[in-house]
């Protein structure tokens, strides 16, 4: 072999869900790395599921995601009353006066609820933002996380993970943010969570289809 030759990546889909034995795996993994890992059909089940682990009246922040948006749990949590819902809050603050209302109100919720990038078959997650201001809650900064997953976003290690963002996600998303907002997105902060230390405080409910990024 040239001493210069590279290898090339080996080719992995961003888009085809999961075999059910790949979810069993990731889940397997995830647990193993102390988070807490359920199964479900779809989105109908994860809105369900949703319902049944965050509890009434509790402070939830919501990422902006289009799995939540697409599964009906962002309207939910943000406009049904159940929930003393984090965003509509941020959104009413003044950003040049209120920055430090909102960084504290988006960094220690009761609960966060978000979906992720990427999630690897060794039990990492992947989270990526433009501007960080929902990173420090599904850092740690939540009391409790849940992280809705489909399946097309099963990856086999960070490599992958990280090129996913790059190549699938982040595109999507500018666009959404082209549309939505008139100016482009951007992978400006990068969150990988290898581990959960808080027994009992992260939830990823893996979906068996796809949906969303």
């Amino acid at each position: 072999m040239n001493q210069f030759q590279t290898t090339t990546a080996p080719t992995v889909s961003f888009v085809d869900p999961a075999s059910a034995e790949r979810l069993e795996r990731v889940a397997a993994a995830l647990r193993a790395n102390g988070f807490a890992a359920e199964i479900l059909d779809d989105a109908a089940a994860a809105r369900a599921r949703v319902k049944d682990l965050v509890p009434e009246g509790a402070s939830v922040l919501t990422g902006s995601s289009e799995t939540l948006r697409l599964s009906g749990i962002d309207e939910d949590i943000n406009a049904d009353g159940r929930y003393d819902a984090v965003r509509p809050r941020v959104l009413a603050i003044d950003r040049a006066t209120g920055a430090d209302e909102i960084r504290r109100l988006a960094a220690t919720p009761d609960f966060v609820v978000n979906s992720v990038a990427a999630v690897t078959e060794t039990g990492s997650l992947v989270l990526a933002s433009g501007s960080g201001s929902q990173l420090p809650a599904n850092a740690g900064g939540a009391t409790h996380a849940v992280w809705i997953v489909g399946a097309q976003k099963v990856v086999p290690d960070l490599s992958a993970a990280l090129r996913r963002v790059e190549e699938h996600a982040f595109p999507l998303e500018n666009a959404r943010a082209q549309a939505a907002y008139g100016v482009p997105s951007a992978i400006n902060r990068l969150l990988i969570l290898n581990a959960e230390p808080r027994p009992g405080r992260g939830t990823v409910l893996l979906l068996r289809e796809a949906i969303g990024y």
